[in-house]
């Protein structure tokens, strides 16, 4: 089974062409770093119509999720490369809804992942923590300095917290200005990775309703920088999406 091996900013996945169902092991195996081509997560994407292809995401531990935000600009590229659409918008079917997508002619894509809702805040021992729902969970901590925090041994804690029965990602964030916040992401199911979308969008998001930022705001993470509108139709995200290498599966 081919398959093309995709990041953005740093958050990186192996995209194949569906429909497939693979089993939770098998999207481990192929995400391993060391016995497998090593991956934050596994990609399917199917074409419908020539305005129109339908996205699928499973983290690297298996398991199947609701949403991904740099995974959604890998796979319009994906789609836009194989000539599979019209032009440069388009929509992406997720398991959340539709999105549309937009190639740049700088090179990136925006894409739109929808109205974020603000959850609740709660404490979970010593940690404040604030809820965002992108499609996908994100609990959201305002730090000093994301550079230092204890990401791992927190967010793992907070993920598996008996209060997100489904997990939940984490976000330790720093306002840097009127239009800029410094983020470090714990995945569920992966890990800390080099950035994550969704988790900047919630983010910003909340950044937003707290008045600490405006609506456009640059989200340094890891892996480089992504830049997120908030408007009336939700959270845009853009940045740039690119092919790594290809290969087939065994």
């Amino acid at each position: 089974m081919r398959f093309v091996k995709m990041e953005g900013l740093g958050n990186d996945f192996i995209v194949i062409e569906g429909p497939i169902d693979p089993s939770p092991s098998q999207v481990s195996s192929w995400c391993d770093r060391r016995r497998g081509v090593g991956a934050d997560g596994l990609l399917e994407v199917t074409p419908i119509d020539r305005q129109t292809v339908r996205m699928r995401y499973w983290n690297a531990d298996g398991g199947e999720a609701e949403m991904c935000g740099n995974g959604l600009r890998c796979v319009a590229r994906y789609a836009s490369e194989r000539g599979w659409v019209d032009g440069s918008s388009f929509v992406v079917e997720t398991a959340v809804g539709p999105r549309p997508v937009h190639l740049t002619g700088s090179g990136s894509v925006k894409a739109l992942l929808g109205k974020p809702v603000l959850g609740s805040s709660i404490e979970i021992g010593d940690v404040s923590l604030h809820e965002v729902d992108m499609g996908n969970p994100h609990a959201i901590i305002w730090v000093d300095e994301p550079q230092t925090a204890s990401v791992k041994e927190r967010g793992s804690e907070i993920e598996t917290a008996a209060h997100f029965p489904d997990g939940t990602n984490v976000e330790f964030a720093a306002i840097r200005g009127v239009d800029q916040i410094e983020l470090r992401v714990w995945e569920r199911g992966v890990g800390e990775t080099l950035a994550c979308g969704s988790g900047a969008a919630a983010t910003a998001y909340l950044a937003h309703k707290q008045g600490l930022v405006g609506s456009d705001v640059s989200l340094r993470l890891r892996g480089g920088v992504l830049r997120v509108d908030l408007d009336d139709q939700g959270a845009w995200i853009e940045g740039p999406a690119n092919t790594v290498f290809e290969g087939v599966l065994s």
